[in-house]
């Protein structure tokens, strides 16, 4: 069995992001230590695990790769960047926005069985795939028992 670091943060976070869809309000923008900052908007993110890697898949449109940050540092991964709004100009009016636009972070408390030297990330259509490659020293292994 793994163990995962309980993160309350990350609990309130959740609750926060339901109500927040819920009153249609925008979402908590962090605390003034800036250890831990839920940014203006989380994009949404599915986790997937294999044989041999975690995958962290991040809808990002219309975000710059230049706008993305990856970090992984002791068993939490971080996401972190910008989409940055359309500027209002002479011709173009905006009727209605409905989409949220600025600053994001987005962490994650994973397994410590990370390879952090073989973590890679890429970046294609709109979607950030981030690679966390599994030690295979801590891969489980059968032993046999012998019962007498």
């Amino acid at each position: 069995m793994n163990m995962v670091r309980w993160d309350p943060f990350r609990e309130l976070d959740g609750i926060h992001a339901r109500l927040s869809r819920m009153l249609d309000e925008r979402p908590l923008t962090g605390f003034d230590t800036g250890a831990l900052s839920f940014g203006q908007w989380a994009p949404a993110v599915d986790i997937q695990e294999t044989d041999r890697e975690y995958i962290v898949k991040a809808d990002l449109p219309e975000v710059k790769k230049e706008d993305v940050k990856v970090e992984y540092e002791d068993g939490v991964l971080t996401v972190e960047g910008e989409r940055k709004m359309e500027k209002e100009e002479k011709n173009k009016k905006f009727h209605k926005i409905e989409r949220e636009y600025g600053k994001f972070v987005r962490r994650f408390a994973l397994p410590n069985e990370i390879d952090a030297g073989k973590l890679s990330a890429d970046f294609k259509d709109g979607v950030l795939n981030v690679h966390l490659p599994k030690s295979p020293e801590t891969k489980p292994k059968a032993v046999a028992v012998n019962v007498q």
